[in-house]
């Protein structure tokens, strides 16, 4: 059966919705003190993961040690007080209860089970070493402490309570999309999932997690849209006799040279710059390519792949291939210069997203 719902991430920033400054800083403090325990939690929990794991391995304990990852109240062999799914929350409920809100251990406990199943022969055969979580690590939240959420008409922002925390949302300019997300939020017409917070440079994002329909249009399966990745041009697509080259060659590689070119030359300049108190006067030209580069290549690709879904979805398309990937990503990998410049990864997980949201099936050879 084929899904009828899709997940998508959205980066929304946040405000303490309180009136003074001194309740705002304590819950700043308080948000942090989450992030941070979170973070411990977290490796913590692999530590003890990779430990329950890798005991039968420890040639050199005693003899008669039970190795066994079950309850020893239920299997006489096993080595645990309690389930193994119940062995690590009951460790960081007992570190940090009170401190955080147990909800937030739960979900850590949970997601990083998971996490840790997914790659265990890797770990085990010592291809990857355990994940690391810095202090500045995001930390996640459910449904259950997402509370009292709203549309405020006198501040015209949605507003809503984390585990007691009040919140007001700010949107910026390109609100459009989030706005309407929120709005179907409210009204049930979309689901709000397991979401998490990001604290980043003295400011909060919600980085929600809405679970949506799949896109409706009438679609035949049997029509096959080929698109291929090269160099002259980003995308060609033919449906058919149908054909249409997406961007060009001048339009996305020759700017974002021109980006690199522009950085490069200010980097030398800057030390020829007036200085002031420190180095911010100083690299102030400099600051503004900071983001510019990727933020043109996100933009353009995001143009690149809503065109190819429209494209598909005119032609009543409901599959696309993608042909030659193999080949595409050998040169990729041979040339520094392509894998540098030309992005085929990130455009082809956008082709990937666009195409399952609007029921497309994509096909890669």
């Amino acid at each position: 059966m084929s899904k009828t719902t899709i997940k998508l991430t959205r980066k929304i920033e946040l405000n303490i919705d309180l009136p003074t400054k001194e309740q705002r800083k304590e819950v700043w403090e308080k948000l942090y003190r989450w992030q941070n325990i979170y973070c411990r939690a977290a490796n913590l929990t692999m530590s003890h993961l990779y430990v329950q794991a890798m005991i039968k391995d420890f040639l050199y304990l005693t003899e008669g040690i039970k190795y066994k990852l079950a309850d020893e109240k239920k299997d006489p062999n096993g080595m645990l007080q309690c389930s193994h799914s119940s062995s690590i929350y009951r460790m960081l409920s007992q570190r940090f209860k009170g401190e955080v809100p147990t909800k937030i251990l739960n979900h850590a406990n949970y997601e990083l089970m998971n996490k840790f199943k997914k790659n265990y022969m890797d770990y085990v055969n010592g291809k990857r070493s355990l994940d690391n979580f810095k202090s500045n690590t995001v930390f996640p939240f459910g449904i259950e402490g997402f509370k009292r959420f709203k549309y405020n008409e006198e501040i015209k922002a949605f507003s809503f309570r984390l585990y007691s925390v009040p919140f007001k949302t700010f949107l910026g300019r390109g609100f459009t999309e989030k706005y309407k997300l929120l709005q179907q939020l409210l009204s049930g017409e979309v689901k709000l999932c397991r979401s998490r917070i990001k604290l980043e440079k003295g400011k909060i994002y919600w980085l929600a997690v809405f679970e949506i329909p799949i896109e409706v249009h009438c679609l035949k399966p049997d029509v096959v849209a080929e698109a291929s990745l090269s160099l002259e041009y980003p995308i060609s697509v033919k449906v058919g006799r149908k054909r249409l080259d997406i961007g060009n060659k001048e339009e996305f590689l020759h700017r974002r040279l021109a980006i690199q070119a522009a950085y490069t030359r200010t980097r030398e300049s800057v030390k020829y710059c007036r200085g002031g108190h420190g180095k911010k006067r100083k690299l102030k030209a400099l600051d503004r390519f900071k983001n510019l580069e990727a933020n043109y290549v996100s933009n353009r690709l995001h143009e690149y792949s809503r065109r190819l879904i429209d494209f598909c979805i005119k032609h009543q398309a409901g599959t696309l291939v993608l042909l030659d990937m193999q080949e595409n990503t050998d040169i990729a990998k041979e040339e520094q210069f392509v894998l540098r410049n030309w992005s085929y990864y990130e455009l082809i997980n956008k082709i990937k997203y666009k195409a399952e949201k609007a029921g497309i099936e994509l096909i890669t050879t």
